[in-house]
């Protein structure tokens, strides 16, 4: 073997985040400004109003929706966070959290309908998702860190929309590809065009699958949320951080109890919208 030279795959990449930096640098600005601005807003959104009137109201909306065991629960999550002098770093976290599943969203439904429309996308694209997937999350701090020549919530922004957004692609194909194709052609014998059919049917019939995607994409941002506060992502991740390295077990397992609830929080608001429309595809 060693007459075999290495191949220098790591240099590569090196020199590739080199290049980024050089010719791109006005686009990661932008990219910056844009991230920065959206978490600012969502952490200003969310601790703008007292604790207990925000308790009230998450607990008065997911009641009136038609779930009022979940409202309880919800209620009872985030008391334990107010109660745990934690509600500020939940927040951040949360504001976080919400702004890469926005961003991850925006680009990963897209590419899912391109995935489910052109073969040759869907062949292009597996191959990408799976190394995506697969890559250890600690991978993607460093080229986040260098592109932007800055440590906080905008490279774990980016490290989490990487790390989090191959379910939606993968689960928005593969909903609007069981759409029945029964379906499909009758709309098309009504005289439907191509963007009429998918808003109209197939967008509609794929909800449930899409939904799964977008709860997978939560838990999976939330879990990279903890890991990004090694690149100064702050919140949440941040207790938990510190708890370990002072091996203070208190504070690692509060931190670690509020993630917790925030991820059950989340994945119950995502499968009660999902089962939803599943028993809305079900009745119709």
């Amino acid at each position: 073997m060693e007459l075999i030279p290495k191949i220098p795959v790591g240099d590569w990449v090196g020199v590739l985040i080199d290049l980024a930096q050089q010719h791109l640098g006005w686009l990661f600005a932008f990219i910056y400004l844009v991230c920065d601005s959206l978490i600012s807003a969502l952490q200003n959104l969310l601790l703008w109003p007292d604790p207990v009137i925000f308790i009230a109201v998450m607990m008065l909306v997911v009641a009136l929706a038609g779930h009022r065991r979940l409202a309880l629960g919800v209620g009872l999550g985030l008391f334990i966070l107010l109660n745990l002098g934690l509600w500020r770093l939940s927040m951040v976290t949360l504001s976080l959290i919400l702004s890469a599943t926005a961003i991850a969203l925006l680009i990963g439904i897209p590419l899912g309908i391109l995935t489910a429309w052109s073969k040759r996308a869907n062949r292009c694209l597996m191959p990408v998702l799976d190394f995506m997937q697969t890559m250890p999350a600690f991978v993607y701090l460093v080229p986040a860190v260098l592109l932007f020549a800055d440590v906080g919530h905008v490279p774990a922004l980016v490290a989490i929309v990487i790390f989090a957004m191959p379910p939606v692609i993968r689960l928005t194909g593969l909903g609007i590809r069981q759409v029945s194709g029964e379906l499909i052609e009758a709309a098309q014998a009504f005289g439907s065009t191509r963007m009429q059919i998918l808003i109209k049917v197939q967008f509609p019939l794929a909800t449930p699958t899409i939904m799964a995607g977008i709860n997978q994409c939560i838990m999976l941002a939330l879990s990279m949320a903890v890991i990004a506060a090694m690149i100064g992502a702050g919140g949440l991740g941040g207790t938990v951080l510190r708890g370990l390295m002072r091996l203070d077990v208190p504070t690692a397992f509060e931190g670690g109890l509020a993630i917790v609830i925030i991820a059950i929080i989340l994945d119950r608001l995502t499968q009660s919208v999902g089962r939803g429309r599943k028993q809305q595809k079900s009745s119709a």
